[in-house]
C-alpha cells in the first residue's frame, strides 16, 4: 500500500491531500484569514455567567467573547481538592496563587456526574478511541483534531450533564482570571467554545496537566499491548503532576520514542506555566502548531511513503519539522516539487479535489450520492440512478447500499461536514443486510479522526448520526453565499 501527502502552498494558503494508493483519501486546507484557533491556550477574563444557560462568556482577546460551559470550569479550578493526593493539589495551589484567588468560594451550581468526576477532556480529535477518558489531539486546519472530543458530551440542551447529575457549587466570578483552551472555533456569530480541560497532544501521547490518570486509546485492543504501555509512561517521572492518553499510533512504538513524545509535550506545558505567570488576560498563552506541524505530528507514520511540498521556504520548515518530530532517517521521505504542473494534477488528484463542492457524488456502478448541508442537518441521499442488474430488488438496493456506506463516510472526512447527518439509504427489507451495510459505514468512519456516533437504520432506510464539528467546513473557506439567491441556488423567472 503506498500512503503519500501532498503539500500545495500558494499565496495565504496551505493545502493538504493524504493519497492512498493513488486515491484521495483525506483533504485538509489552511487560509492564513481564517487561521483556526483550535487547541490555543489563552489566559482569559470571565465577562459575565448566566445560570440559566450554564454558561459564562471569556474575554481571551478575540472579537467574541468564548463561551465556557460551566460544567468545564468544574476542573481545575473550582474542584475541592483539599482530599486529593498529587497532581490536583499542586496543580490547583499553582493556580491559586498565580491568579490570586481564594481556595475555596462558591456563586453558581452546576452539575457533575454521580460520581462526582469531572468531564473528560475536550481538545480530542480521537475522544471516540479512548478507555475514558477523551484522547486529545489536534486535527489539523478541518476542525482539528482532531477529533474536539467533548462538545456536547453528557451535556443536556443548556450544558447541563445528564443522568441524575449532583449539583456542586463552582467558584467562577466575574472578572476571574482562567486558563482556557479553544474546542470549538468561532462559527458565525458565536465566538470560541472553551474548556478548562487543558491538553497538550504529542505525536503518540497526550499529556493533561490536571488529571492523574493514563487512559489508552480503545482501538489498542491487544490487553498485553495496552499494559505495555502504561507501564512505559508510569515510568515518566518528569510528569508526575498531570496525566496521559496513549494514542492509537503508539501500538507496537519503542520505549525511547514514547518517553520522549512525553517529554516533548511536558516541556511545552512548562513553557505554558512560565507565560502564564508573566502575561496579564486577555492573552494567548499556547499556540497550537500551523497546518504542516500538525500534518508531521499526526500523519507521518511508517506507512507514509513520501511526502510532497511545492514550496522551498515551506519544505525548509517541512525538513525542520520532520526532524524535531520524527527523527533525521525520516528526512529521505520529505521531497520538493518543482514541476511545472501543479503537485495535484501531476499526481493526478486535481479532478478529484474538484468533486468535493459537486452536490452529486458518482459512484462506479452508476448509482449516486446527493448531499445537501443545510445550517442544522446535512442530508445524504442515496439513489440508485443507472445501475442496472438482474437481480431481485433487495438485492439490487442492497448492493448499491453497501457500495455508497464506504463513500459517504469519505466525502464527510473530504468535506469535513459536521453537525446531524441524516442518511437515506435505499430501503430493504432483510435485517442481515441492514446489518453489514450499517458495519461497513461504522467501519470506514472509525477511520475518522473526528468523533462520530451512528444510530441504526430505521424503518424507514434512514440513519441519523452525529460527526463532531470544530470548525468551518472546507466549503464554506472556498465559497461565499451568492448575494443574488442567497444560497437558494436558484434564479427566479418573473
Amino acid at each position: 500500500m503506498s500512503r503519500e501527502i501532498l503539500i500545495h502552498v500558494a499565496d495565504g494558503e496551505r493545502r493538504v491531500a493524504i493519497v492512498e494508493n493513488k486515491h484521495l483519501d483525506d483533504f485538509y486546507i489552511e487560509i492564513d484569514r481564517h487561521r483556526s484557533t483550535l487547541g490555543n491556550i489563552y489566559k482569559g477574563r470571565v465577562e459575565s455567567i448566566l445560570p440559566s444557560i450554564n454558561g459564562a462568556f471569556v474575554n481571551i482577546g478575540q472579537e467574541r467573547n468564548g463561551f465556557l460551559y460551566l460544567t468545564d470550569a468544574d476542573h481545575p479550578y473550582v474542584q475541592d481538592f483539599d482530599n486529593l493526593n498529587g497532581p490536583g493539589a499542586a496543580a490547583q495551589g499553582f493556580f491559586d496563587k498565580l491568579l490570586n484567588r481564594k481556595p475555596k468560594s462558591s456563586s453558581v451550581a452546576v452539575a457533575v456526574d454521580t460520581e462526582g468526576n469531572a468531564p473528560a477532556p475536550a481538545s480530542s480529535p480521537e475522544a471516540v478511541e479512548v478507555l475514558k477518558p477523551a484522547e486529545s489531539a489536534s486535527v489539523p486546519a478541518k476542525v482539528e483534531a482532531s477529533n474536539a472530543g467533548g462538545q456536547g458530551r453528557g451535556r443536556g440542551r443548556f450544558g447541563r450533564q445528564q443522568g441524575g447529575a449532583k449539583e456542586r457549587p463552582v467558584s467562577l466570578k466575574v472578572g476571574q482570571e482562567v486558563l482556557v483552551q479553544v474546542e470549538k472555533d468561532p462559527f458565525g456569530t458565536k465566538g470560541a467554545r472553551l474548556t478548562t480541560h487543558l491538553s497538550i497532544p504529542g505525536r503518540f501521547v497526550v499529556y493533561m496537566p490536571y488529571d492523574k490518570h493514563i487512559g489508552v486509546s480503545q482501538k489498542i485492543e491487544s490487553i498485553e499491548e495496552r499494559q505495555r504501555l502504561r507501564d512505559i509512561i508510569k515510568e515518566c517521572d518528569f510528569a508526575k503532576d498531570g496525566g496521559f492518553i496513549i494514542r492509537t499510533v503508539s501500538f507496537g512504538q519503542e520505549k525511547e520514542e514514547l518517553l520522549n513524545d512525553a517529554r516533548f509535550v511536558h516541556e511545552k506545558w512548562q513553557k505554558v506555566v512560565k507565560l502564564a505567570k508573566e502575561k496579564k488576560a486577555p492573552a494567548i498563552i499556547y499556540q497550537e502548531g500551523d497546518i504542516i506541524w500538525k500534518v508531521v505530528r499526526d500523519f507521518f507514520r511508517k506507512e507514509v511513503t513520501g511526502v510532497h511540498i511545492d514550496s522551498k521556504e515551506e519544505h525548509e520548515q517541512l525538513v525542520k519539522y520532520v526532524e524535531s518530530l520524527v527523527g533525521k532517517p525520516a528526512l529521505k521521505k520529505v521531497h520538493y516539487y518543482g514541476g511545472e504542473a501543479s503537485i495535484f494534477e501531476a499526481h493526478k488528484i486535481s479532478a478529484e479535489l474538484d468533486r468535493i463542492y459537486d452536490q452529486k457524488v458518482f459512484l462506479k456502478t452508476g448509482a449516486y450520492l446527493v448531499i445537501e448541508p443545510t445550517e442544522g442537518v446535512t442530508v445524504i441521499d442515496v439513489n440508485s440512478g443507472r445501475y442496472k442488474t438482474s437481480a431481485s430488488p433487495e438485492d439490487a438496493a442492497f448492493n448499491v447500499n453497501i457500495e455508497a456506506a464506504p463513500e459517504i463516510a469519505r466525502q464527510l472526512r473530504l468535506r469535513d461536514l459536521g453537525g446531524i447527518i441524516v442518511i437515506d439509504f435505499i430501503d430493504m427489507s432483510r435485517e442481515d443486510h441492514k446489518r453489514k451495510v450499517l458495519d461497513v459505514l461504522k467501519a470506514e468512519l472509525a477511520r475518522d479522526l473526528s468523533k462520530t456516533e451512528v444510530n441504526k437504520i430505521s424503518s424507514l432506510g434512514l440513519v441519523e448520526m452525529t460527526r463532531e464539528r470544530a470548525g468551518k467546513t472546507i466549503e464554506s473557506l472556498k465559497f461565499a453565499e451568492c448575494p443574488y439567491c442567497h444560497g437558494r441556488g436558484r434564479v427566479k423567472i418573473d
